[in-house]
């Protein structure tokens, strides 16, 4: 069954046309590239005297993907050739159309004008895809609670969730847990908001959420004084005594139930009255030896 949901409202992820920048300056920096994006490496900052390597380290072995020497610098490595540009004036790396096969350990080897070793470096490069716009579903269950879930495609994604502005969190879970699937208790309603995100961007998506068809707000007292006041099943009987029972599309506001005024035991209370007048009136008569006294007839 699905749930009452109002209008979507799908908010852009800030992605920045799939352009991320990363100071690569410090030994052991950690950098993040969207897929199928560009990445500036910022690696150092250069001199025209300078002479560079950049590498890429796998399994052990190095492979030179740029060099420099003064004022000019060449990429060594051909399969990635017309993808990198390299500006010597501030010591920034361009990588474009990022590749999953990008991702990897680099080391940055810095010489003297003598060819000597002064310096090395190295950073991680983690290709990941951005999260997608989410989309939300819903289903009621069985006892009124509705289940609502986030999808969006992407690496390592992340949700939060917010009902009205307030952090809500599923109610079947850890309060750490960061799932994509929540559950909210019966007869909530408000402005509903998942929120997803990884290392490359963040997208968000609202609805106006209702509670679940079928459901009723009961607000009564029993014969034996409890108090009820909840959300049930419209097919369910609960209360049989001095009850009000209102529809709502919202959370209701406290009420004080205002059901029949008589009730069943009130008439028992009055017969009885009746007959204890009716056993000592007759009682007094018998006492008396006189009969119960009648309207005499107008010739009397």
């Amino acid at each position: 069954m699905e749930a009452v949901l109002g209008l979507l409202v799908i908010l852009a992820g800030m992605t920045h046309g799939l352009e991320t920048s990363c100071d690569a300056r410090e030994d052991g920096c950690q950098c993040y590239a969207a897929l199928g994006g560009t990445v500036y490496l910022q690696l150092t900052e250069t001199t025209a005297y300078d002479k560079y390597s950049f590498y890429k380290v796998s399994t052990g072995a190095k492979t030179e993907i740029l060099k420099t020497r003064m004022d000019k610098w060449s990429i060594i490595y051909t399969p990635i050739k017309e993808r990198v540009h390299f500006f010597i004036n501030n010591g920034t790396l361009k990588l474009n159309n990022t590749r999953r096969n990008d991702s990897g350990e680099y080391l940055f080897e810095k010489y003297d004008s003598e060819g000597k070793l002064i310096g090395i470096r190295g950073l991680q490069l983690f290709i990941e895809s951005p999260v997608s716009s989410p989309q939300l579903s819903s289903e009621c269950l069985s006892h009124g609670d509705m289940k609502v879930s986030c999808s969006s495609e992407g690496d390592g994604p992340q949700y939060s969730w917010t009902l009205d502005g307030q952090t809500v969190r599923d109610t079947d879970a850890p309060p750490d847990n960061k799932t994509n699937t929540i559950t909210l208790k019966k007869g909530l309603s408000g402005n509903l908001t998942c929120t997803i995100r990884n290392n490359i961007n963040r997208n968000t998506v609202s609805r106006r959420i209702s509670h679940c068809p079928g459901l009723i707000y009961v607000n009564c007292t029993l014969s034996n004084g409890t108090k009820i006041s909840e959300w049930v099943n419209a097919t369910g009987a609960l209360c049989v005594e001095s009850t009000t029972v209102v529809t709502v599309t919202e959370a209701p506001t406290s009420k004080t139930s205002t059901g029949p005024v008589f009730n069943v035991f009130v008439y028992f209370q009055l017969a009885e009255v009746f007959i204890l007048l009716t056993i000592c009136l007759g009682s007094y008569c018998f006492y008396k030896k006189k009969t119960c006294p009648q309207e005499q007839d107008d010739g009397e």
